[in-house]
């Protein structure tokens, strides 16, 4: 698979099977995110793969009502990072971009896998931090569920998720977000 079809391909799909979870597997993601360019190459990105069961499972606690199909996720990777391992130029404070960018280059190199790797926003940080050990200092930026894509549509989707995973919801047209020479 070319880069274009990854783009392409990658989806944050809602119905899930389990996939095999390893460290191959882990290494694989890890590696495609460590590629990934940051201010003065600081990389402040950090992730927590979450694949033993007892664990995952106290960490599906932190999921936000609205995620239940999380649940069926094979892995969580908690994404994050802190202010003081990036740069701060002025009033720019690069380490949650950076990160993202990290971020993205997992997220394509598990559609390449053929995973789906969901990011969300729906979680319990405080509850996080505790089940992964996270020192209080790190912002926890997104939980990523990993899994494979179920070919049939779960019943207990809402009707917006079911709808989002038979078609890929609509991409905002270019001319809304991009310019040619100034900000119109």
């Amino acid at each position: 698979m070319n880069l274009q079809e990854a783009i392409n391909k990658r989806r944050a799909f809602y119905s899930l099977v389990p996939a095999t979870i390893n460290k191959e597997l882990i290494d694989e993601l890890a590696s495609a995110a460590s590629l990934a360019p940051s201010c003065y190459n600081n990389q402040p990105w950090r992730f927590v793969f979450v694949y033993e069961p007892d664990r995952l499972s106290e960490l599906k606690k932190a999921l936000a009502k609205g995620n239940e199909w999380a649940l069926k996720g094979s892995m969580i990777i908690a994404v994050l990072s802190k202010e003081k391992d990036d740069c701060v130029l002025k009033n720019r404070i690069y380490h949650q971009f950076d990160t993202g960018m990290a971020t993205a280059l997992l997220l394509l190199k598990a559609t390449e896998l053929g995973l789906v790797a969901h990011p969300i926003a729906g979680y319990d940080e405080p509850t996080v931090h505790e089940v992964c050990n996270i020192p209080d200092e790190y912002t926890v930026i997104t939980l990523i569920i990993v899994g494979k894509k179920d070919d049939h549509t779960h019943d207990n989707l809402t009707d917006w998720q079911k709808q989002s995973d038979q078609q890929r919801p609509p991409r905002k047209p270019l001319d809304e977000f991009a310019f040619h020479n100034v900000f119109v």
